[in-house]
């Protein structure tokens, strides 16, 4: 055990936040430190009576002092990872028996903050956004090696986040060898993941449950899947039983991969794709003339769109891209088709999100009945006393008249 950490000391009123369970000290809550701690180092942290409330990651650096990683006094070593990970995994083959990708550790979620792991099959990929996790790679590396025996561990360190803890991006193969995209088994379908180029870590992990949930809700139907991206909703529209899927995503290669997924999947006469920019699509397909109405045409529309803010500065402007991307999809729904509906952006909550949604309604003259509530896949855990760990929402919506 290291003999003498230096001692972070709260100022008072800032203990409550870390004993209930949330992992982040920010500067304004620091008192004093009692001997100088180098970035990256482990402390330990104190209220102002002195009593231990955990151990953690320092930086001068960044906005959060403190990461705290255990309420008691803790080695940092390769035992560490490896135990904190197979108890992640644990909750992962709980949660999510038969799935073979999924996202392993899911920072605070699992009370290792500043690491992400994602499994794609026999490839893992590792996002270190906090400096004391990044210059702890290897252990993380060595301990990750033990416990999967991986084809290939690569990192994908180029988040934002990193410019706050003073990191710069980092990306490439850390042990073994990739070559092309790796095909993962997602519910039984198949799809084709570019981890060295694509979005996030390659894939979004976080709605794997919810393709099974919606996929239900299609059967028969015709189906436009927005932001489709490698076609994670469409297919399992299709496979499910759709009558057609139409798959719409601005970004070229996520279609050409979409097209090759269905086609994988012998899913390729149920689905078309089409390359263009979501909300030009649906301005031109609900335009009419003023003594006109639109004319639905689909069953079920879905929209799972990226983050539309990525502070709170930002929300007004994502509510109104919420606002009339909803306008628009409810003008193209049938009476008694389905909305489903998502939203990724922490700084929206769910009662703000749906209330954005019943607007839209009001607007398109339709009443709504909500008949399903979802949230983020049970590898990305939520922690309710840590509110930042929560951010996927969704709802769908049989359109009453």
């Amino acid at each position: 055990m290291e003999p003498s950490l230096p001692t972070v000391l709260l100022r008072p009123g800032e203990a409550d936040r870390i004993v209930a369970g949330h992992p982040w000290i920010y500067g304004g809550s620091v008192l004093r430190l009692t001997q100088p701690a180098e970035d990256g180092a482990l402390v330990q942290v104190k209220d102002h009576r002195q009593r231990l409330l955990g151990v953690g990651l320092y930086n001068s650096k960044s906005k959060i002092s403190v990461r705290v990683l255990a309420p008691d006094r803790v080695t940092l070593n390769e035992a560490f990872f490896e135990e904190r990970i197979r108890a992640a995994l644990a909750v992962r083959k709980k949660h999510l028996p038969g799935a073979s990708s999924f996202r392993v550790v899911n920072a605070e979620s699992d009370f290792l903050s500043g690491l992400v792991v994602d499994k794609y099959e026999d490839v893992l990929v590792v996002q270190t956004s906090a400096l004391g996790m990044d210059q702890r790679k290897s252990l993380i590396v060595d301990a990750l090696q033990k416990i999967f025996s991986p084809r290939c561990i690569l990192e994908r360190n180029d988040t934002a986040y990193r410019k706050f803890e003073g990191l710069a991006d980092a990306n490439g193969i850390l042990i073994g060898e990739l070559t092309g995209p790796v095909t993962i088994n997602l519910n039984g379908l198949s799809f084709e993941v570019d981890i060295l180029g694509g979005h996030k870590t390659g894939l979004y992990l976080d709605q794997q449950a919810n393709y099974q949930a919606v996929a239900e809700l299609t059967k028969g139907g015709q189906v436009l899947d927005c932001f489709s991206f490698l076609g994670g909703f469409g297919l399992h529209a299709a496979r499910a039983g759709a009558a057609h899927v139409h798959m719409l995503d601005q970004s070229a290669d996520a279609i050409a991969a979409s097209s090759r997924n269905a086609a994988a999947n012998g899913l390729a006469e149920k689905c078309s794709t089409e390359t263009i920019n979501v909300f030009d699509w649906m301005k031109a397909q609900t335009a009419v003339q003023p003594h006109e109405k639109v004319v639905p045409k689909f069953d079920v529309i879905i929209l799972d769109p990226p983050s539309f803010t990525r502070s709170r500065a930002t929300v007004p402007d994502a509510l109104r891209g919420y606002k009339e991307i909803h306008l628009r999809a409810l003008k193209l729904i049938k009476a008694g088709g389905t909305l489903a509906t998502f939203c990724c952006s922490h700084h929206v909550d769910a009662v703000t999100f749906q209330d954005v949604i019943l607007s839209a309604a009001y607007d398109a003259r339709r009443i709504l009945r909500r008949v399903a509530t979802y949230s983020q896949s049970p590898d990305h855990p939520i922690i309710p006393s840590i509110p930042e760990t929560e951010y996927l929402k969704g709802f769908a919506y049989e359109v009453v008249r």
